[in-house]
């Protein structure tokens, strides 16, 4: 068969990058599974995978648009995601009834808790970057 007859439409093209990029993020996936399994430490396997994308992306091993369609489309269906984990807390919610205050409590104030932190830590680096683009004008 000649090269010629092989004809690639943009549709294929646009499913075959979008199925590189899920490729991607499942093997960063795979990799930190692997390293949770070896490294004896109490961190959780997505935690790694966290570390490894930004890892990834901040030295530019791994450029933004080689998986930016597939995390889009992740962060599209997250919501999805979350419905068997509910219906599993739903369903088993008289175990959780004699907990249910710490519960809140714990998520309330964490809630506000990681509020401030991303707050502060966004306004410092807002900052740094004002800092450094009137430092570059003068």
């Amino acid at each position: 068969m000649a090269w010629s007859a092989i004809r690639c439409d943009e549709r294929s093209v646009s499913v075959l990058k979008f199925i590189r990029q899920l490729l991607i993020i499942i093997t960063i996936s795979f990799v930190a599974e692997l390293m949770e399994y070896l490294i004896p430490l109490p961190i959780a396997a997505s935690m790694y995978g966290l570390v490894l994308m930004l890892a990834g992306l901040i030295t530019k091993l791994i450029p933004l648009e080689k998986v930016e369609g597939a995390a889009d489309f992740l962060t599209e269906i997250m919501p999805v995601l979350f419905v068997p984990p509910t219906v599993s807390i739903m369903a088993n919610f008289d175990a959780l009834r004699q907990m249910l205050v710490p519960l809140v409590v714990i998520c309330v104030v964490t809630t506000v808790l990681i509020m401030g932190v991303t707050g502060r830590v966004s306004q410092a680096i807002l900052r740094r970057e004002n800092k450094r683009k009137e430092k570059n004008q003068t």
